[in-house]
């Protein structure tokens, strides 16, 4: 998957497209990858890089949303959790069940939790990922090495998915390009082109050369999250605003902080809300917060109150507490709730998704969560077609194999998330020995992926590398600042650029990452 493919198919687009995406995120991914399974001809376009925003953001969990639960949303469990189970049935190298535990202080609370548990367990009928269970308190301190054992009284263990949310991007990218779709990242979308009032293609820019072109397509697709009211304004200046943004914040921490292979569930924090421990390419991601914010930005910056919040209610539950000096990194993604009508806490919006059509045909898709990204792009496909008038045909992802696709990784190594392409980084090691070392002391991440990453992944920029392509910046960003010099030279070395565009990309993201560092 090569950019200058990509552009040049896109400018090409002989006979117009039958469906155009605006976004490239879990939402617009998924739709490139069911329409063109379905034999639409299909075009992506990103702003800047694919997952960039909200969908590489997350608590990184595939799961039906135990807080949801509480709130009655049985219909939006069920759906979560059936599309978990595709999830770890088709990409096994990227998403995977892990153990969490609530640990419980109160004789209550065991079978408090655990009748929910059991009723979570229940819903995910035959794509179940394990019973839950209670835990004696000696189990649960053997568990969660390091949770506070003063008044504890046991636990209740479920278990959930976990996965890589920019990584499974990526590779929705690839699957979708596989199957015909072009997928262009750093296009904004500038115009809505219309005829005799009907939406009927786009004018896009590509960032990288400034040049302009206009496509014409049968229906186009807004996915873009939380700028979904800026697309819809495209098209009608006077469009209400349907987009409630919400702010949720992550640090992470050292593995030393939880030991052990189990994530720790806290069922209620001080404002009412879950919040989580999850163990995470050996590092602890703990989140999240919910703060509502007036308008959305590409790139959220932590509150100190929000860092403040996480540390003082995670340290409730452990007995070695975690300070500011210990974040090894923070990041903020902003959540595109649907506004409901009422004045309630963000916190209580539900995660369903939402399907509009303008007057003019523009479809948008808004709401959602990543664990469901694949039923809302068969919906989404679905009302496009209609829209479109494209002949109807069957969705087809539910049984797809996501590219990387590897049952059994075999021995196990920091490679394991690239599924069947660590084949490839590897023998791109093998060939350039000097590509086999790592790009930092601190950071699991060779030189080849960032030529594999060039190559393979349409990657662009440091920042492309450092914050999605790898998670680098999210494992530790004092390191991958210290690391984005070698990482500019590599890149530069495939794209053919000179040294002052390894000097200006090392300060870009310089500039950025210190944005993820927590004074």
């Amino acid at each position: 998957m090569k950019r200058e493919d990509m552009a040049a198919k896109a400018a090409d687009g002989s006979g117009g497209w039958d469906v155009v995406i605006i976004g490239g995120g879990a939402t617009g991914l998924g739709i490139a990858v069911d329409a063109s399974l379905r034999g639409y001809r299909t075009l992506l376009l990103e702003q800047h890089d694919f997952a960039k925003a909200t969908s590489s953001r997350s608590t990184k969990m595939a799961h039906g949303g135990v807080r949801y639960l509480q709130q009655g949303n049985l219909g939006l469990v069920m759906e979560a959790l059936r599309e978990r189970g595709i999830m770890v049935r088709n990409a096994p190298h990227l998403v995977h069940s892990l153990s969490f535990i609530v640990p419980t202080y109160r004789w209550w609370e065991q079978p408090y939790y655990g009748t929910g548990l059991k009723l979570y367990d229940m819903l995910a009928g035959d794509l179940s990922l394990g019973s839950s269970r209670f835990l004696s308190r000696q189990e649960t301190l053997d568990l969660l090495p390091n949770v506070e054992p003063r008044n504890l009284f046991g636990g209740v263990l479920f278990h959930d998915g976990q996965f890589d949310d920019a990584r499974l991007a990526v590779n929705l990218a690839q699957t979708a390009a596989e199957n015909g779709a072009v997928l262009l990242n750093y296009a904004r979308v500038v115009e809505l082109l219309k005829r005799s009032g009907r939406v009927s293609g786009v004018r896009f820019q590509d960032v990288e050369t400034g040049v302009e072109q206009e496509v014409q397509s049968r229906v186009v697709i807004n996915a873009t999250g939380p700028f979904t009211d800026a697309v819809r304004r495209l098209d009608d200046a006077d469009s209400r605003s349907i987009i409630r943004p919400s702010q949720g914040v992550h640090l992470v921490l050292g593995r030393s902080f939880l030991p052990g292979e189990a994530a720790l569930m806290v069922p209620r924090t001080t404002d009412g809300r879950v919040l989580f421990a999850v163990p995470w390419h050996n590092r602890l991601i703990v989140g999240t917060t919910d703060t509502p914010v007036d308008a959305p930005a590409l790139e959220p910056r932590p509150l100190d109150r929000e860092i403040d919040f996480i540390l003082e209610n995670v340290r409730r539950y452990l007995t070695r507490d975690p300070e500011r000096t210990d974040v090894l990194a923070a990041y903020a993604g902003v959540r595109p709730l649907v506004a409901s009508g009422g004045n309630g806490r963000t916190s209580a919006i539900s995660r369903d998704e939402t399907i509009l059509v303008s007057r003019s045909g523009l479809v948008t898709i808004a709401g959602g969560k990543w664990t469901t990204y694949r039923k809302m792009a068969e919906k989404t496909v679905d009302r496009a077609a209609s829209v479109g008038g494209l002949d109807e045909r069957p969705c087809r992802t539910a049984a797809q194999r996501i590219h990387g696709y590897l049952s059994d990784p075999g021995e196990r190594d920091d490679l394991d998330f690239y599924g069947s392409d660590a084949a490839v980084v590897r023998q791109i090691a093998r060939s350039t020995p000097a590509l086999a070392g790592q790009i930092h002391p601190r950071l699991p991440v060779i030189g080849a992926q960032a030529v594999h990453a060039v190559r393979e992944e349409m990657c662009r920029t440091v920042e492309d590398f450092l914050a999605r392509r790898t998670r680098s910046l999210l494992l530790d960003a004092r390191a991958s600042i210290e690391a984005a010099e070698t990482v500019a030279t590599i890149i530069a070395g495939e794209l053919g650029r000179d040294g002052s565009w390894c000097r200006r990309e090392t300060a870009a993201f310089k500039s950025l990452a210190e944005r993820y560092l927590v004074g």
